[in-house]
């Protein structure tokens, strides 16, 4: 089976190259941008024709979307780039999986909820985006379902890994080089390890398990607030800065954020049988390769 996959050099591209190192399958990475000493075919994939070359000329029976523009507060002042790539490029491939009955795995987002929930959102739950960036990961979930492709749609939320720019790598520099600093504390969500995204994705494309088409939620377990995980990405990176909880309006953004972004990830367990590790454990995890 050949796959491609979109955004390959982003951050969980870059553990999807690392986790399907020994599939029995056929995995061909692409990416718009190219990485010194990272071999991936150069794809512009908001251009449908490029894409179908490709397509065609690799054989592909499954397709892995990466690339997204997931800048929220850019968003809100680069509405055409955003909408490029959140709408356009996933109907793209949606009309390449239906073309050539190809599976279609794209990734989502916890933003295309409002926030204002106290209980963890389902994947039936009614969308309430509050800006750019939800709203066109929103009109990108609608193109795939209107597609008549087969696809797979994961919401995911608070990604890291050891690679690109995340919070984690953000948290254990500045706690490295400040005596203190404040983190909001009334945001709360839950962390997810790209590394164990990729597993997921690659156990199912791999494995043949994705028999029907559908929307699953998936991050790892636990909720916690963005002041917790800051506390414990410095305390596992060995590092003493004194870490104050504050008011989200002590940090003025162009975008809402969500006060309350925990995805309720019954479905996909119960579905794929799946055990899925406790936040904390994979921050360790993640933490451990960064200091390696």
């Amino acid at each position: 089976m050949s796959i491609l996959v979109t955004g390959a050099n982003g951050q969980l591209g870059t553990e999807l190259r690392n986790v399907s190192a020994g599939s029995r399958n056929r995995y061909i990475f692409t990416d718009v941008n190219e990485l010194p000493g990272v071999e991936t075919l150069h794809l512009d994939a908001t251009d449908l024709d490029a894409v179908r070359i490709v397509a065609d000329t690799e054989g592909v029976d499954a397709i892995i979307n990466c690339a997204a523009y997931t800048n929220v507060d850019g968003a809100e002042s680069d509405h055409g780039l955003c909408d490029l790539l959140n709408r356009q490029l996933p109907a793209n491939l949606a009309a390449i999986a239906r073309e050539r009955n190809a599976l279609l795995v794209h990734i989502s987002t916890d933003y295309v909820f409002g926030g204002n929930a106290s209980v963890p959102y389902r994947e039936d739950s009614v969308p309430d985006p509050t800006g750019v960036y939800g709203a066109t990961k929103l009109l990108g979930e609608n193109a795939i379902l209107s597609s008549g492709c087969r696809y797979l749609i994961l919401r995911t939320a608070w990604l890291y890994s050891p690679y690109g720019k995340n919070f984690v790598k953000t948290m254990l520099r500045l706690t490295a080089e400040r005596d203190s600093l404040k983190v909001v504390f009334d945001q709360v969500g839950t962390p997810t390890y790209a590394e164990d995204l990729a597993r997921v994705i690659v156990d199912l494309v791999d494995g043949g398990k994705v028999e029907e088409s559908g929307i699953y939620h998936y991050t790892n377990e636990g909720v916690t607030s963005w002041y917790d995980f800051a506390l414990a990405i410095c305390q596992l990176g060995g590092n003493r800065c004194d870490i104050q909880p504050c008011h989200s309006d002590e940090f003025p953004s162009k975008v809402h954020r969500p006060h309350y972004s925990v995805l309720d990830k019954t479905k996909i367990k119960n579905t794929f049988s799946l055990r899925i590790p406790y936040w904390l454990d994979s921050l360790e995890r993640c933490v451990e390769r960064l200091k390696g």
